[in-house]
């Protein structure tokens, strides 16, 4: 991939993923073009890269739509992630060195320094959570692993997730952070996996409950 596309996928991605591009909104090559100061090619290219990562759908008729999900990709979206982000806890504890465990408690406290201004800076929030996720991914060291996730943990729910956390919410996931610090110090797997479990289901109700779908979403998932 050139430059070129490469620097409009990730402008194209900021978009989505920021809520500028809303979901179900119809991308049109030139005017992405034209903000991205690039030519129809590589926006053509990063647009592909976005459908590959469920980011981007093209109709039939090769229109080019932002992902609207429904109340079954949103439960398949978050059980999807609480199996498989608990296996990469459960193998990085395992695997976990003193200089990622450092890096994972930097993460955490840049979350922290974001949830305790008066107002919560929820970007702020956003980028330390991952990292801290990135982190145990990479400490995993399965690629399979890390392409799955980085897909699911990058989507739009997660974003439009932590906009809806209440302080008390901010504050409840950075203390789940604490505890997987110290199952990952303990090199315990078998409590790392399960506070990863609990982590990604207590997301998925926050969203749920913030969006009013908590018993249709439960009924999606069964």
């Amino acid at each position: 991939m050139s430059r070129a596309s490469d620097r409009a996928f990730e402008a194209i991605r900021s978009m989505i993923l920021s809520g500028e591009l809303p979901a179900g909104a119809q991308v049109v090559e030139e005017a992405l073009a034209e903000k991205c100061g690039v030519s129809r090619t590589p926006v053509r290219d990063a647009l592909r890269r976005l459908e590959s990562d469920l980011l981007v759908v093209r109709t039939d008729t090769q229109r080019s739509f932002v992902a609207d999900w429904s109340l079954d990709d949103v439960a398949d979206a978050f059980e999807l992630r609480s199996i498989l982000e608990a296996e990469a806890a459960r193998r990085a504890a395992d695997q976990m060195t003193e200089g990622a465990l450092t890096r994972i408690r930097d993460a955490n406290r840049q979350i922290a320094d974001a949830i305790m201004k008066p107002v919560p800076d929820v970007g702020g929030f956003l980028e330390g959570n991952r990292e801290f996720h990135a982190v145990i991914l990479e400490v995993a060291g399965s690629r399979r692993l890390a392409s799955l996730l980085g897909t699911l943990i990058e989507q739009p729910v997660v974003w439009r997730t932590a906009h809806h956390y209440s302080r008390e919410a901010l504050h409840r996931s950075h203390s789940e952070h604490d505890e997987l610090i110290a199952a990952f110090a303990r090199r315990d797997g078998g409590w790392a996996k399960s506070i990863m479990t609990s982590h990604i289901l207590r997301a998925y109700h926050a969203y749920a409950d913030a969006h009013g779908l908590t018993g249709e979403l439960q009924q999606a998932a069964e």
